[in-house]
């Protein structure tokens, strides 16, 4: 690599006639244009959306309108937009690791604001997914690395449930209701967000919803916490809490 970025010399190799070089010697550097197939692979698809509503790229350009915020996890198998069948500018999307939402994380906290004051979202989505990596790693006791900092806020709902999930005895299971009881902690921090409950005290119809993706089969489950006003959050997050017989 480092013979090749002294030679002076402009070549091309690799091309696709569709996206250009894969990689190009230009004025004795060495410079690779990565990923040429993702490229290609935008240029089919941006084909294939216009050429079926030829206004949809310029409609999308004048803003966006979604009335849904969803929180899910960075998992790469869980795409908030593909298991919903939304179009880009329907849904407004944050992910981190294992759909974690706390008061510190301003990035999260932001998320909220923004979507809440000015794209007036009308439901926001916490979405965890069963056999979560990161909600796996929180129930471990071992060391992970700089990870652990933020596994502490599960390793916290864990310890919180810990006797519901003491009475289950499979380990599949037990992760499983794990991650379900992690969105479920998750959303009612949504709910106790400055930015939710401003919103409820203005009257703005608003709704915080805690789903469930399966991975094997590709379905969303409800864990039956829908809360649209603050007396509902009480009862809400005792249903869903309940421990499964």
């Amino acid at each position: 690599m480092r013979g090749l970025a002294r030679l002076p010399i402009c070549v091309q190799y690799g091309t696709n006639p569709s996206v250009g070089p894969a990689v190009v010697l230009v004025n004795g550097f060495f410079r690779m244009r990565l990923l040429p197939e993702l490229i290609d692979n935008n240029r089919k698809w941006a084909e294939t959306v216009s050429q079926t509503d030829p206004d949809f790229f310029p409609k999308l350009a004048k803003g966006q309108t979604p009335e849904f915020l969803w929180i899910g996890c960075a998992d790469s198998r869980v795409p908030a937009n593909q298991i919903v069948g939304l179009m880009p500018g329907e849904v407004f999307v944050h992910r981190n690791i294992a759909n974690v939402v706390v008061h510190s994380d301003f990035n999260c906290q932001s998320v909220l604001e923004y979507a809440v004051k000015v794209l007036q979202v009308k439901h926001i989505i916490v979405c965890g997914h069963y056999g979560c990596g990161g909600v796996k790693a929180a129930s471990e006791n071992h060391h992970v690395g700089l990870i652990d900092n933020w596994l502490r806020h599960i390793r916290d709902v864990r310890a919180k449930h810990s006797q519901a999930l003491d009475m289950i005895d499979d380990d599949d299971d037990r992760l499983n209701r794990l991650c379900e009881l992690n969105v479920i902690e998750q959303a009612h921090n949504v709910c106790h967000s400055t930015v939710v409950q401003e919103a409820w005290d203005a009257n703005k119809p608003l709704a915080v919803h805690g789903w469930i993706y399966g991975v094997k089969d590709g379905l969303l489950h409800d864990l039956d916490v829908t809360i649209s006003k603050p007396t509902e959050v009480a009862e809400a997050y005792r249903v869903a809490t309940n421990p499964i017989v």
